[in-house]
């Protein structure tokens, strides 16, 4: 008889091919898998309405939040917790231990971790302290005022913002001066040129990197790739061990972007979660998935011996129709 696991992947919306790579995993691995998806809204979630099971939550900013997944864990027997944006990160982190009492395992780094990763500040000070390659990032207060400041084009980001939200490109720092945003909220980081790559990592429960897979950003729409090509780049590979050194804490799926210019690799981002363009990295061989479902099942997990180079995603819209709905 198969060991069944039951998966809850939280702020599911339109996660569809998530659920279906997790899907594909417990399947190679002989399990028989339930996956439940909770979102603010469900009815209105392709992810949750693919899902074998979904149930409401508030969001993440209330404090009910997480009562109210360790109930649908209850409810549901859940083995297994995967969440999928940034948010929720901090608070899911904090709460890990009680989900561990209920035997639940929540795929999550260090609340450390996602402190420096939701900072644009702290991340860019950590891989800088590292000696990583990273573009000069200032809060925008203080690049005003500073002698130095940055010079040439910049890029104004919020400080915890994530899916190129609230992005602001200026050909000088000067030109911020005009703009009615909250400077404090605000880090100016100077813009790179060249070529926008993802690199999809995994770290397991010892802390050993198991795979960095980095693909190309072709086309991206609303923050999220969706035209992109894996790349076997030496460059950007040696540089995932040292994120992973510079952020301790970092496990499960993490993701970093890098601008390839004329003066190598920067690295202008990290997430500690799945990247939203993680499903071409399971297409070319990296089964996260499997290995989230291995270290629950308490088994060895291995490196990455190989993937699939030259891959090219291309995403289209697709639906998910449910009969007999009621709003």
């Amino acid at each position: 008889m198969s060991k069944s696991v039951t998966v809850m992947v939280t702020s599911a919306g339109r996660r569809h091919h998530l659920i279906e790579t997790i899907r594909s995993d417990a399947t190679e691995l002989g399990l028989a898998l339930t996956v439940i998806a909770v979102d603010v809204n469900p009815n209105l979630s392709a992810a949750c309405m693919a899902a074998d099971h979904h149930a409401a939550v508030p969001r993440c900013s209330s404090p009910d939040y997480i009562p109210s997944l360790l109930r649908v864990c209850t409810q549901h027997d859940v083995s297994v917790v995967i969440p999928t944006i940034d948010t929720e990160l901090p608070m899911l982190a904090a709460a890990r231990s009680s989900f561990s009492e209920m035997g639940v395992t929540v795929v999550i780094s260090s609340p450390a971790a996602i402190r420096i990763a939701r900072d644009k500040l702290l991340t860019a000070k950590a891989l800088s302290d590292a000696g990583l390659p990273t573009p000069r990032t200032l809060r925008l207060t203080d690049a005003l005022t500073d002698s130095e400041g940055i010079p040439g084009r910049v890029i104004l980001k919020p400080v915890d913002g994530s899916n190129s939200v609230g992005l602001i490109r200026l050909e000088s720092l000067q030109r911020a001066l005009g703009l009615e945003i909250d400077s404090h909220q605000y880090v100016a980081q100077e813009l790179c040129a060249g070529d926008e790559f993802t690199v999809n990592c995994f770290v397991n429960a010892d802390g050993e990197l198991l795979c960095a897979v980095p693909h190309r950003r072709l086309e991206v729409r609303g923050g999220e790739v969706s035209k992109a090509l894996t790349e076997r780049r030496p460059d950007l590979m040696d540089l995932a061990p040292k994120v992973a050194s510079a952020m301790p804490g970092l496990r499960g799926p993490f993701c970093f972007q890098a601008i390839v210019g004329d003066r190598g690799p920067r690295i202008i981002e990290v997430n500690a979660r799945f990247g939203g363009g993680y499903p071409v990295a399971h297409a070319a061989g990296a089964h996260f998935g499997r290995w989230i479902l291995m270290e629950h099942l308490r088994r060895a997990t291995t490196a990455l011996p190989e993937w699939e180079d030259s891959l090219l995603m291309l995403r289209y819209d697709s639906a998910v129709f449910v009969h007999g709905h009621r709003s």
